[in-house]
């Protein structure tokens, strides 16, 4: 990919909700930059801060501050934080189920892309699913279960990606790429979470209407309540309380 293919992106307004700086992106921007960076060749560390991301990553939020470094909205509770903090709401709901395969799809030349995550036959189907659908080539599928990280950076650097996909959950997928992407060769690097699932068709979206009205966590939490139903209550109140106690702080 070369810089001409993309234009220059307008910087975005970023806010702070918690203690991170969230950038307040359209989907077509956020695009164009990522295929600017990926074009310059320059290493790129994309993250998705839902509500669950803000309480599970708190306590290293300070990794984040890097220039390197793009963390992006996800989710209704991150816009009611924007508003009641900032008074105003984000450009876009950013979540990366839907951000990353328009972001595969519309890109202007092939990618040589890295799954790393999910169960073995999941990672699998998903890097079946990239290649049919988007067209760009998959070098390297690695299951988040009995492999070290020595051998997925060994195996990342032998595949040279331009995207690699880490798909081990929050904050696990955030720990390993603040961990290892700036040793690594450089690439844009996503944390995102059940996307693999999605893309192997084992797991199911939320019907398009339900999205739109921005409640695909209750359906998501009608369909696991047990794995969820703490991260939409207890979680959710947490959320909140970190929100206050870093505008009294500011």
């Amino acid at each position: 990919m070369t810089p001409s293919t993309v234009s220059s992106p307008k910087l975005p307004q970023t806010l702070r909700i918690g203690p991170f700086r969230v950038k307040s992106f359209g989907a077509q921007a956020l695009a164009g930059q990522l295929y600017r960076q990926l074009a310059l060749g320059r290493r790129t560390e994309l993250f998705f801060a839902n509500t669950n991301f803000v309480v599970t990553c708190k306590d290293f939020a300070a990794r984040f501050d890097d220039p390197a470094i793009t963390v992006v909205n996800d989710g209704i509770g991150m816009d009611l934080a924007a508003k009641l903090m900032h008074g105003t709401r984000f450009q876009e709901n950013l979540n990366g189920t839907d951000f990353i395969p328009r972001l595969l799809g519309g890109s202007p030349l092939p990618l040589r892309v890295f799954l790393f995550g999910a169960r073995p036959e999941v990672v699998g189907e998903a890097s079946r699913t990239v290649e049919r659908r988007f067209g760009h080539e998959v070098v390297g599928a690695l299951s988040g279960y009995g492999v070290d990280d020595a051998e997925v950076c060994r195996r990342i650097r032998d595949a040279e990606p331009d995207v690699v996909l880490v798909a081990l959950g929050n904050p696990l997928q955030e720990r390993w790429i603040l961990d290892h992407a700036k040793a690594l060769p450089p690439a844009l690097y996503v944390g995102v979470g059940a996307l693999f699932d999605f893309l192997a068709e084992r797991a199911v979206r939320a019907p398009v209407w339900v999205r739109k009205l921005r409640l695909e966590w209750l359906f998501r939490l009608l369909q696991e309540p047990k794995r969820l139903w703490k991260r939409y209550t207890v979680d959710a109140v947490r959320f909140f309380r970190i929100c206050r106690a870093a505008r009294a702080e500011a």
